[in-house]
């Protein structure tokens, strides 16, 4: 039985069994609170017999999360990090270039992974500080007191391009359109962002020739610090085929911008709803670093992650058959009160603040958790410095319609000087 969400619809009245969180609606009406608290109290290995992209299993709690991202080799990730996979349309599993070393096992994962690590490394970001510091400053410098805007747009998205921009090397006037490309891959068709597969298909082929055409010009000039010149010239890189380029740069686009934007408006939000909270912060700006990990933990960015049963597997009591599809519910593991106290509050000096599955855990690791941490810190200490009474949310924030990412699309916000 196929059950989908609306804001109206008596939750306690579905038969677990009939829960289908795929469902992308869920998330944009922000419903999933309730549906995953269920799932994890009455059946935390939860298994989908019908959803449009087929059968597959949903891991709810902290500690199942854990043990599945941890075993790559009882769980695969070759073609199973989503459960909108352009194949599960009918499409060629080649014709978009999307996926990257984060759809890879080893030996290939690791290979091509190394390739942009060392420029990701905590060593090689310190050199960044001052410039995200001056465009950060430069940011909130210029936005209105007292009227509305929107945060999401006019600080968010700016700053996380811009950075975006200067780590891939990409020219800065064009930034925005890896926002386009980055809300494409985490989207689905109707969502908003493009109306079909075949658009979707398109413009990630335009991505990939943009790309291909920008590492053709890294391969003649002399190698620089930015991505994609490291990725053009290193010898792993030149190996690469022109998909698997493209693959990789899809996946550093991601990355490198949709935790950070989106827990940049995350950060407005936790702190209007807990006015109590921005108090604490206030009187004592040391806790700026558990506040980065706790926005990050509440917000859960990268809510889901799957993968491909290679073997036959016993989790929490169930029989995970070999060939099965598993999601990694991130977004539940982190409101796990098993594993987490007080789960459900934000608490921004709670104790081992960085016990969260916001960068997932094992080989896959979000590469760029360090920046991510650095960009909203550096934030928070700006905002701080602004003297700012507080960030009034105005109206109620819009969510990206999307089962993989938590998108905030729009942030109506007034500043009370």
């Amino acid at each position: 039985m196929e059950i989908r969400f609306m804001e109206d619809l008596a939750l306690d009245a579905l038969p677990a069994e009939g829960l289908d969180v795929s469902d992308p609606s869920i998330f944009a009406q922000n419903l999933q609170g309730p549906i995953f608290e269920r799932l994890r109290r009455e059946d935390p290995v939860h298994y989908c017999s019908k959803s449009p992209y087929g059968p597959y299993w949903s891991v709810t709690r902290y500690k199942d999360i854990i043990e599945v991202d941890s075993n790559h080799g009882a769980f695969s990730s070759a073609g199973a990090t989503s459960l909108d996979e352009v194949r599960a349309k009918g499409v060629s599993a080649d014709a978009t270039p999307i996926g990257g070393f984060l759809s890879m096992d080893p030996p290939g994962h690791g290979a091509q992974r190394k390739i942009v690590t060392p420029a990701l490394a905590p060593s090689n970001l310190v050199k960044f500080q001052d410039l995200i510091r001056e465009r950060t400053r430069g940011v909130l410098g210029t936005l209105p007191i007292g009227e509305e805007f929107d945060w999401a747009k006019t600080v968010s998205v700016e700053l996380t391009m811009l950075m975006l921009a200067t780590l891939l090397g990409f020219p800065s006037e064009g930034r925005l359109r890896l926002k386009r490309w980055s809300d494409i891959i985490a989207g689905v068709p109707g969502d908003g962002v493009v109306e079909s597969w075949e658009q979707r298909d398109q413009e990630l082929k335009e991505m990939a020739r943009t790309f291909l055409m920008l590492r053709d010009e890294r391969r003649a000039q002399e190698p620089a610090s930015d991505l994609l010149s490291i990725m053009a010239h290193s010898p792993e890189g030149q190996a690469l085929s022109d998909m698997e380029f493209a693959s990789n740069v899809s996946i550093l686009i991601v990355g490198g911008n949709d935790t950070t934007r989106n827990s940049m408006s995350a950060t407005v939000m936790s702190f209007h709803e807990n006015p109590g909270e921005w108090a604490k912060l206030k009187a004592n700006p040391a806790m700026i670093d558990s506040a980065v990990s706790e926005i990050i933990r509440c917000h859960t960015p990268i809510m889901s992650q799957g993968r491909r049963a290679t073997q036959d597997y016993e989790l929490g009591g169930k029989t995970i058959r070999k060939g099965d599809k598993v999601m990694m519910w991130y977004i539940s593991g982190n409101r796990d009160e098993t594993a987490i106290r007080d789960a459900d509050r934000f608490i921004i000096d709670r104790q081992n603040p960085r016990h969260h599955l916001s960068f997932g855990f094992g080989i896959h690791r979000c590469l760029g958790n360090r920046l991510a941490d650095m960009q909203l810190r550096i934030l928070l200490e700006e905002i701080l410095a602004q003297g700012w009474s507080r960030i009034e949310v105005t109206q109620p924030p819009q969510f990206a319609q999307s089962s993989s990412v938590r998108g905030v699309r729009s942030l109506p916000v007034r500043i009370h000087p």
